[in-house]
């Protein structure tokens, strides 16, 4: 195995400028001078999108940005004791240890394993001492080397599980205080986006809180390498669980019952000792939160309570992750209506199933074999859409109940397509599914009937539940329903379709990917199963408003900062603008969020004029998609191509100048100067000079 770090990759007493996303890009930029990784924007942008979503300072001074990349060609460690401080987010200040964690896609368990132990040995005050004390960048590179240099070895062989699994507080002899007292037992998971370095911190970090406190904790670190999970017997004796995760925890349902304290993982690290005593007064308290599962879920008690969460908070979570689990249908499906369309033809719509009986490959109709393969296509993806509404039940009840939700939710769904009811009756039948699964599998039962009760009795009588409500009472109101909401969408136009694209444009643009987004984007996806070009278009029509309006906000940003005031932007913004063209052109929203957090309050308004303009044109204008995703890739899948172009172009234009007005004429209070030194500096002017929310 290569080693992960070198010379050239460390920097001692450097002044890398104010900001962290300067910091991320010079480190950037030395891994990628390096060899080691193929662009250094790309890396760079990776980084400064993960720090974007939390900040990777630690207590103690010590920041470890880190971003998985396509663009890296081997795991990478970059080093820089800094000059001058910078802020990653820490609880106790700014940093002066900075190590950069560079992974490529396909990282192996042998280089996970040295990164994580690297990260843990950060939370060392002894490690961290040592790396102040370095004179020489060979030194540092000698430190990491000794700290990590029998890990993989010890990986290979019959320890791994100490390396990578569990994490203890004491040995499993330790089961008394020195008193002859029962030592109190906990358990816990920690996982973060990438696996790489939070996870592990906040696992020691947590391990040694509770030995300061008197405890037995065992954590199961889920990172990106291999996971050792929790031995079931340890579990069963835990007397409280601690989830200090920004994740969905894998396999929760082996904590049904359990008292739960939860937090982020940054919480683990920051504040282990809180987290551990919250978890121990949560043993003795019977009305704490408690982990939900259902009766087939080792460990679960009659009579326990879920995780105290608002019924809207939940509700949210409940049907997007329905609509994150048929979106996957949605995305395969439409894209091969759309290439059967292309090269069949409309008509297509009503001969792929005749065609497709009638001949072969080897025996080709007269039209030829593209419009053989067109039927094919369209088939696949009409067969494919056929079962939106249905997943879409099915992963909400699973999303409320678990595993013995997924049966009855996707009979639920069924039954509601057959009954006319179509998504708002997969809504419906999905959150019925799954309360009836939920609350069948709540009581306790007898031993010999557990095994039962996930797989036989919780999906038979959730089925019977839900699928008969929605055939003797709720499918004939719903199906009436859907059919006005059809018509009132399909009688849209003039003044009524152009408020509806304003709406979904700002909408889309207000946070960027974030919660308002996604429901507009929600609301897109979980109708297109019922459009049709021919007889109703609507929600092709809200489709193309939607990706339309998306596509705005890093096309803006890109334009403003490359093309029509570069001045106004740091040399870090019009390398995030470049980067912004294509992303901007795939529909990834996201690509304007360095902007944004940069310059929220000129940024944002800004690409809300401009999504709201983009919205408006296309309703108006009658434009159809029938492909979810994609932006300018999926043209084939657009109709009326050039006036979908004609509104993204006249959105982007729109937002573009506004946020140039906004920069020139309205200014920010505090970073007023900043900006007008960023106007009057050479390109390169530190990002930390324009606004201290890029920290």
């Amino acid at each position: 195995m290569s080693s992960l770090i070198s010379t050239d990759l460390v920097g001692l007493d450097e002044d890398l400028g104010g900001t962290s996303t300067d910091v991320i890009r010079a480190l950037a930029a030395r891994v990628a001078a390096s060899g080691r990784a193929g662009s250094a924007d790309s890396l760079a942008d990776d980084a400064i999108k993960r720090e974007a979503s939390v900040g990777t300072g630690v207590p103690g001074g010590i920041a470890i940005p880190h971003a998985r990349s396509a663009s890296v060609t081997e795991p990478t460690l970059a080093f820089s004791r800094l000059a001058r401080t910078v802020g990653f987010g820490a609880p106790d200040g700014d940093a002066d240890i900075v190590f950069m964690i560079a992974v490529p896609e396909g990282a192996d368990g042998d280089h996970m394993t040295v990164l994580s132990t690297l990260a843990r040995a950060l939370i060392r005050d002894d490690f961290t001492a040592a790396l102040r004390a370095a004179k020489t960048p060979a030194d540092i590179v000698q430190l990491v080397d000794d700290e990590v240099s029998g890990e993989v070895a010890e990986t290979r062989g019959a320890t791994a599980a100490s390396a990578a699994g569990a994490t203890s507080a004491s040995s499993s002899a330790a089961d008394a205080t020195g008193d002859g007292a029962r030592r109190p037992k906990l358990v816990g998971v920690t996982a973060c986006p990438t696996g790489i370095a939070h996870t592990f911190m906040a696992a020691d970090a947590l391990v040694a809180a509770a030995k300061r406190l008197g405890a037995d904790l065992q954590i199961e670190p889920q990172g990106s390498g291999t996971v050792t999970p929790l031995d079931p017997a340890v579990i069963a004796e835990a007397d409280a669980v601690i989830f200090a995760v920004d994740v969905d925890v894998r396999d929760q349902g082996r904590f049904a019952g359990k008292p739960v304290v939860r937090g982020p993982v940054k919480r683990g690290v920051d504040a282990p000792d809180a987290m551990v005593k919250e978890a121990l007064a949560a043993a003795k308290d019977p009305n704490a939160a408690r982990v939900g599962g259902t009766a087939g879920a080792a460990g679960a008690a009659a009579g326990s309570t879920t995780e105290k969460q608002g019924f809207g908070s939940s509700l949210k979570r409940w049907l997007l992750t329905g609509v994150s689990y048929m979106i996957p249908f949605v995305a395969g499906g439409g894209l091969l209506l759309a290439l059967g369309f292309l090269l069949s033809g409309y008509e297509i719509a009503g001969n792929a199933a005749t065609v497709l009986t009638d001949y072969s490959l080897f025996n080709l109709p007269p039209e030829g074999l593209p419009y053989f393969l067109g039927a094919a296509a369209f088939q696949i993806g009409n067969l494919s859409m056929g079962f939106l509404v249905a997943a879409l039940a099915g992963y909400i009840a699973y999303a409320i109940a678990d595993r013995p939700g997924i049966a009855p939710g996707f009979v639920a769904g069924a039954v509601a397509v057959f009954m006319g009811a179509g998504f708002i009756g997969g809504l419906v039948g999905g959150l019925l599914a799954g309360f009836a699964a939920y609350w069948i599998g709540k009581p306790d039962v007898p031993r010999w009937l557990r095994g039962l009760m996930p797989v036989v009795i919780i999906p038979l009588l959730a089925s019977i539940f839900a699928s008969g409500l929605l055939v003797l009472v709720l499918g004939g109101p719903i199906a009436a329903l859907t059919v006005a909401l059809t018509d009132f969408l399909n009688g849209l136009s003039g003044t009524g379709a152009i408020v509806l694209g304003v709406i979904l444009g700002l909408m889309m643009c207000i946070d960027l990917g974030g919660p308002v987004n996604k429901v507009a984007y929600s609301f897109a996806v979980a109708g297109l199963s019922a459009g049709s070009i021919s007889d109703n278009p609507a929600p092709l029509m809200i489709m193309a408003a939607v990706m339309g309006a998306g596509m705005v906000p890093p096309l803006a940003m890109a334009l403003a900062s490359t093309v029509l005031y570069r001045k106004g932007f740091s040399q870090v913004e019009r390398s995030n603008g470049t980067a912004a063209w294509l992303l901007g052109a795939s529909f990834i929203s996201e690509g304007a969020i360095p902007f944004a957090a940069a310059d929220p309050l000129r940024v944002i308004p800004a690409s809300m004029v401009g999504g709201a303009v983009t919205g408006a044109i296309s309703m108006a204008a009658g434009v159809t998609s029938q492909a979810p995703h994609g932006g300018i890739f999926v043209f084939f899948a657009i109709g009326n191509l050039g006036m979908w172009a004609l509104a993204i172009v006249a959105g982007t234009v729109v937002s573009a100048f506004v946020l140039v007005l906004l920069k020139k004429f309205v200014r920010r209070g505090a970073a007023a100067g900043a900006d007008a030194s960023a106007e009057a500096a050479e390109a390169g002017s530190v990002v930390g000079q324009r606004s201290p929310v890029a920290a």
